[in-house]
């Protein structure tokens, strides 16, 4: 169950990757905005997180599961009637918190259900190939349809069913500290990501300019705050000391660069392969199911390496077979054939796969068994801040490049596969002290 709702959740994450242009259309969203149509959901997840994770925790997992799968269902219907690019980005930032809501709890209840090592890794690894048959079928479904809002009314259908059936085949659990909710915590956050999203945003048209700067002095600032708050309430949101670990870094800056360089690029390049090679957004679909189907087959069997590679050596070797596979890609837009991109889907799949194996196990391994929401709510956050980051970054690389968006395609892969070997040298180094 937790891991259908996952998938469900994935699958809206993903629904605007092959509809951009359509949506955009409909929406009449200049070329500048587009970033934000992208950048809503993740958005919404990077900010609610590690409050719903440790809301799960402290009052309930199995209630914060059934709240955040209901909202998720009702927020993809109102997305569905949004007639404006604002209600639209304003529908995607509330599904974000539903699903963050859903994710941080999801794990947490795993945990309880699968106690042992050998039960939690199966769960975990089951968990992360649905990940990546959510971000698999999201497109197919809603490339599907002959119109983009026929697709989220059935998403937003599918979410209310698993909220309807959750609460009879879930068991609630538990890890009460006392104290109140970090409020001050979650609201001096939100503003910061909030605020960085912004400026990464509309940094495109000039980095110089003065909103951007106040923007990023802004996020700065409030991040200052944010931490001041968590060294000094009773139940902070996430306990900061859990940096000094070298297991909860890796799990901390594996999520981070899997947004940054794998999410980032791939959100967005559907979209130029329909503006540059003509494709349609089934056509589209069907191409990327090689990239995310081999990540769903590759999760779901990677727990076989269970004893032999560790989890922090299966993101390494998950990020680097990213950059080979993205490297294998370049000047096939240029080239104006999409199977010269095969190859490239095939290595990137199979590392996204282990990428979303190892992520989950790390998150909850990486923290005391009873702040397991909390781990998997913080691993999941930089995760989708980089998203945020990535998305707005691959936008502004692509669109700004001389050459056309071929050329500057090229150039936002090249950045991508730069930040994976970045990343497999930080994780591979993070090892924890004898």
């Amino acid at each position: 169950m937790t891991s259908g709702a996952t998938a469900v959740a994935l699958m809206t994450y993903t629904a605007p990757m092959v509809t951009l242009p359509e949506v955009a259309a409909a929406l009449h969203t200049p070329l500048s905005a587009q970033a934000w149509l992208l950048n809503g959901t993740p958005l919404g997840l990077a900010a609610l997180l590690l409050v719903a994770g440790s809301l799960a925790d402290d009052h309930g997992r199995r209630r914060i599961f059934v709240a955040g799968t209901l909202a998720l269902g009702l927020t993809t219907l109102l997305g569905a009637l949004a007639n404006s690019t604002w209600l639209f980005t304003l529908a995607r930032i509330a599904q974000g918190g539903a699903s963050a809501a859903l994710l941080a709890s999801s794990l947490g209840l795993l945990v309880h259900a699968f106690p042992t090592p050998a039960g939690r890794l199966r769960a975990t690894g089951v968990w992360g190939a649905f990940v990546s048959g959510g971000i698999a079928a999201g497109p197919i479904v809603t490339g599907a349809f002959p119109n983009w809002r026929v697709g989220y009314v059935v998403l937003g259908a599918a979410a209310l069913v698993v909220a309807a059936l959750s609460p009879r085949l879930l068991s609630e659990s538990r890890a009460p500290r006392g104290g109140r909710p970090d409020l001050a915590g979650a609201a001096t956050f939100g503003l910061a990501l909030v605020s960085l999203v912004a400026a990464l945003t509309l940094g495109r048209d000039g980095w110089l300019r003065a909103p951007v700067g106040l923007l990023l002095l802004a996020a700065a600032v409030l991040l200052a705050l944010f931490v001041t708050v968590e060294r000094r309430t009773a139940t902070p949101m996430i306990d900061l000391g859990l940096l000094r670990h070298p297991r909860f870094l890796a799990s901390s800056s594996g999520g981070l660069f899997t947004g940054l360089a794998v999410i980032g690029l791939f959100s967005f390049l559907p979209a130029l392969l329909q503006q540059t090679l003509g494709l349609s957004a089934m056509d589209t679909a069907w191409l990327f199911l090689l990239w995310s189907g081999l990540s769903f087959a590759v999760a779901l069997q990677a727990r076989r390496l269970s004893g032999r590679v560790s989890p922090r050596h299966q993101l390494a070797l998950g990020f680097l077979l990213h950059a080979a596979g993205v490297l294998a890609m370049l000047g096939a837009l240029d080239a104006g054939s999409w199977r010269r991109l095969i190859p490239g889907l095939v290595l990137a799949g199979i590392g996204s796969g282990l990428l979303n194996a190892a992520l989950p196990l790390l998150a909850v391994e990486s923290v005391p068994t009873k702040r397991a929401a909390m781990g998997s709510g913080a691993q999941q956050t930089f995760r989708y801040i980089g998203s945020c980051a990535g998305v707005a970054l691959t936008i502004a690389i692509s669109t700004s490049a001389g050459g056309g968006l071929a050329r500057g395609a090229d150039v936002a892969i090249g950045v991508s596969a730069g930040l994976a070997v970045v990343a497999a040298v930080l994780v591979g180094v993070l090892r924890e002290a004898r």
